[in-house]
C-alpha cells in the first residue's frame, strides 16, 4: 500500500453508466475504508475539522474506522450531521475538509468523504438509529422547507428537546436532494428518503403539500398555531434566465424545471406517465453543478449534450469530479462560447443557438476573468433543446406575506450568518433563502447556526 495515495473508489464503466440512471461511484467496501483510514495522520490540531461546515470530529470517526468499530464511527458523525449519506455523495470536499488535510501536503488527502458515506451506508444496512433526546421540552419550533438546511435545523433542535414540525410544499420532502440532483449522484429511495427517516425518527414530522406563505403564513402559525420560532429554509427555487430573443421557445427549460421533471416526478422512468422532452441535440447553459447535472441527465435520455459556457474551464464553477465524469460519459463542453439568440422554427419550436465567442479579459468583482466577446465571431449550433442553468433566486412568496421581514436587492431573506436571526422577533432563516443558491453542507451549516439561534432565543424567553 502507498500511504501517499488514496484507496481507489470504484465506479461504474463510463459507457455502461452513460446509459443508465444508477448511483456511478460504488463508494468503499469494509476492507478499502479500513485501508483508507490507516492513512490518516491522526493530526492533534486537525486542520480537516476547520474545514468542514458542520464540524465533524473526523479524526476521531476516521479512528473507529481504522478500528472496525463502525457504529462508534456512526455515533460520532451524528453529533454534527443529520445527513451523511448525503454530504459523503455531494459535498465538495476537495474545497473543504480533504482541502485543509496535512496528508495532502506531499501526498493524497485523506478520502474524508468517502469514509464519511462508508459509515453512513454500514448505518443504513444495519438499522443503525440515532440517538434522540430523552425528554421532550414542550416547545414548539415550525422549519419551512425539507431541503439540507430545513432537515438539520430540525434534526439539531429535536435532539434538544424541542417539538418539531417541517412545512414542505412539495409532494416529497428533501427540497434539493429529491428535486435537484440526479439519481444516479445521489439514490433518492436507498439514501434521501432513509436519511429522512432518521431526522423524523428523532421525533420530527414532517407535513408535505403545505405552501407557506399562502395556504397558512408565518404570522398564522406562530399567532394561531402556537409555534415559538420558526426557521425559514425554503431554499432558492427560482430560476434565472438571459433575456435573450427567442428565450420563451418550445424546447427552452430551466435547469430547475428540467431536473424536477426527471427526478421528483420520474420523467426518467418508462413506467412513470410524466412526460419529458428528451432532445436530440441539447445545449446546457451554463457551467455549474446543475448545469452538469442537467447535462449528464440529457446524456443519459439519449442525446448528444453540449455544454455552452462563456469562460474557460480553469473558471468552471462545478466540480473538478463532476466536470470529470460528464466528458467519460461524452458531454462535449463548448468553452467560451455564449449564447446571444434562440432560433425556432414555424411552429416556435427551438431549431439552433445563435453563440458567439469569447476571450478573457481583466478579473471581475467574483475574482475571476471577466469573458468578453469576440467580434465577427458569431455562429450557429444546430439543437433542439436548450436548457438554461445560470443559477436561482428565492421565490419572493414568503417574504411577501411577513411583515416585517427584510430582503435584499437579491430578494434573498437578511438574517445574521451566526445565528440565523432575521429582521423579524422569532422567525430565522438559512440555506439558499438567505445566500442564494450554494451547496448543500453550507445550507446544513446554516441549518445548524439557525437551530443554535433559536434554541439560544427560546432560552431567554
Amino acid at each position: 500500500m502507498d500511504i501517499l495515495k488514496k484507496v481507489p473508489v470504484r465506479e461504474q464503466d463510463a459507457k455502461v453508466r452513460a446509459t443508465n440512471f444508477e448511483e456511478v461511484c460504488y463508494g468503499y467496501n469494509q476492507e478499502e475504508a479500513v485501508e483508507e483510514a490507516t492513512r490518516c495522520l491522526k493530526c492533534k490540531k486537525a486542520r480537516c475539522v476547520g474545514g468542514c461546515p458542520v464540524s465533524i470530529d473526523i479524526p476521531r470517526f476516521i479512528q473507529h474506522v481504522q478500528n472496525g468499530e463502525f457504529e462508534e464511527a456512526a455515533n460520532v458523525i451524528a453529533e454534527s450531521s443529520a445527513l451523511p449519506a448525503v454530504c459523503g455523495r455531494v459535498c465538495p470536499q476537495e474545497s473543504q475538509c480533504e482541502g485543509q488535510c496535512v496528508r495532502g501536503v506531499k501526498g493524497e488527502p485523506i478520502s474524508i468523504g468517502k469514509l464519511e458515506r462508508f459509515v453512513a451506508d454500514w448505518s443504513r444496512e444495519h438499522g443503525f438509529v440515532p440517538k434522540s433526546a430523552e425528554e421532550k421540552n414542550g416547545r414548539k419550533v415550525a422549519i419551512v422547507g425539507s431541503g439540507p438546511s430545513g432537515l438539520t435545523c430540525a434534526g439539531d433542535l429535536a435532539k434538544l428537546g424541542y417539538d418539531v414540525t417541517i412545512f414542505e410544499a412539495l409532494h416529497e420532502p428533501g427540497g434539493v436532494l429529491t428535486y435537484g440532483i440526479p439519481e444516479f449522484r445521489l439514490p433518492k429511495e436507498k439514501v434521501v428518503r432513509a436519511e429522512i427517516e432518521n431526522v423524523k425518527k428523532l421525533g420530527v414530522k414532517i407535513e408535505t403539500d403545505v405552501i407557506i406563505g399562502k395556504m397558512v403564513t408565518i404570522d398564522e402559525l406562530m399567532d394561531e398555531e402556537g409555534f415559538e420560532a420558526v426557521f425559514i429554509g425554503s431554499g432558492a427555487g427560482l430560476p434565472k434566465f438571459m433575456g435573450i430573443p427567442g428565450e420563451n421557445a418550445n424546447g427552452v427549460f430551466s435547469a430547475n424545471e428540467y431536473l424536477t421533471r426527471s427526478n421528483l416526478m420520474k420523467a426518467f422512468r418508462d413506467d412513470y406517465d410524466t412526460p419529458i422532452a428528451a432532445g436530440k441535440k441539447v445545449a446546457v447553459v451554463g457551467g455549474g453543478n446543475v448545469a452538469m447535472d442537467a447535462a449528464r441527465t440529457a446524456l443519459r435520455l439519449g442525446a448528444e449534450v453540449h455544454v455552452v459556457y462563456r469562460r474557460s474551464e480553469a473558471e468552471l464553477p462545478a466540480r473538478v469530479e463532476e466536470v470529470h465524469h460528464a466528458k467519460e460519459e461524452g458531454v462535449i463542453f463548448n468553452l467560451l462560447t455564449n449564447p446571444v439568440e434562440i432560433l425556432t422554427d414555424e411552429n416556435d419550436w427551438v431549431k439552433g443557438i445563435r453563440v458567439i465567442r469569447m476571450e478573457l479579459g481583466e478579473p471581475d468583482a467574483s475574482g475571476r476573468r471577466r469573458p468578453v466577446e469576440i467580434p465577427g465571431s458569431e455562429f450557429v449550433m444546430d439543437v433542439d433543446t436548450v436548457i438554461m442553468s445560470l443559477g436561482t433566486s428565492p421565490n419572493p412568496l414568503i417574504s411577501n406575506t411577513t411583515e416585517g421581514l427584510e430582503i435584499n436587492r437579491r430578494k434573498c431573506i437578511v438574517a445574521r450568518a451566526e445565528n440565523g436571526q432575521t429582521t423579524r422577533e422569532g422567525v430565522f432563516a438559512g440555506g439558499d433563502a438567505v445566500t442564494g443558491a450554494a451547496t448543500v453542507i453550507l445550507a446544513m451549516e446554516a441549518g445548524k447556526h439557525g437551530a443554535k439561534g433559536i434554541h439560544e432565543y427560546l432560552s431567554q424567553k
